[in-house]
């Protein structure tokens, strides 16, 4: 049809390269994307600026990704992973449910800080978008499923409320989360970190009505934020 916007999908995506310098020129495209794209927003970002930042000749952009809107959802699937799978490397799978919710809540916001001007993209880009919209609710309903999870798990083992509805709960407390971590970092209005940090795990234990103090277990880590 006339006029119609080809999608991120129909455009068909370059095949991840194999070779060790591919994979590299890749992710310094990615990497410099994500430089550009938090400096200069969507709209006014340039693949020239892209290729320049990563030090690339501006034809060789071509050789890894169609369009702006590619490399765009590249830099979008990386924050996001980083997020739904923070390195917690002082949370191992003993850890009791407590620390373990306190430590996804701290790498969570991390990540989020780290990323500011990036989220901030993100979320514009997604109401105009269509393809990003779908790309941003998927990725919401990821983080909805890992916690509802958790919660399900701490609910067998009688140490969260098992009147709650799991989805739901999970969905509402993270979105919590997720917009105290956008007014703080995206809309500049600071918070000290660690209070940011135990002030989410307090509502996280509250809501699902964990105690404090828990003896440690191998069954379950809980996934938050």
């Amino acid at each position: 049809m006339a006029g119609r916007r080809t999608s991120t999908a129909e455009a068909g995506a370059r095949t991840t390269p194999t070779s060790t310098r591919g994979m590299r020129t890749r992710a310094a495209l990615v990497a410099a994307a994500r430089v550009v794209f938090g400096r200069d927003g969507y709209v006014n970002a340039r693949i020239i600026d892209i290729s320049q930042e990563a030090d690339v000749a501006a034809g060789s952009f071509y050789t890894y990704f169609n369009s702006k809107e590619e490399i765009f959802q590249a830099v979008f699937e990386e924050v996001q992973e980083e997020m739904l799978h923070p390195r917690m490397a002082e949370t191992g799978v003993h850890a009791d449910v407590v620390s373990a919710i306190e430590a996804n809540n701290r790498a969570y916001l991390d990540v989020y800080r780290r990323n500011a001007p990036l989220m901030a993209v993100i979320e514009q880009v997604a109401t105009v978008n269509d393809d990003f919209r779908a790309m941003r609710l998927k990725r919401s309903r990821a983080f909805t499923g890992r916690n509802a999870r958790s919660i399900t798990r701490l609910q067998r083992m009688g140490l969260a409320d098992p009147a709650l509805d799991p989805v739901i709960a999970a969905r509402a407390i993270s979105g919590m989360v997720s917009r105290l971590a956008y007014t703080t970092f995206v809309l500049d209005d600071p918070l000290p970190f660690e209070v940011l940090v135990a002030t989410t795990t307090r509502l996280w234990l509250n809501a699902l009505r964990i105690p404090d103090e828990l003896p440690s277990t191998s069954d379950v880590v809980a996934d938050t934020a």
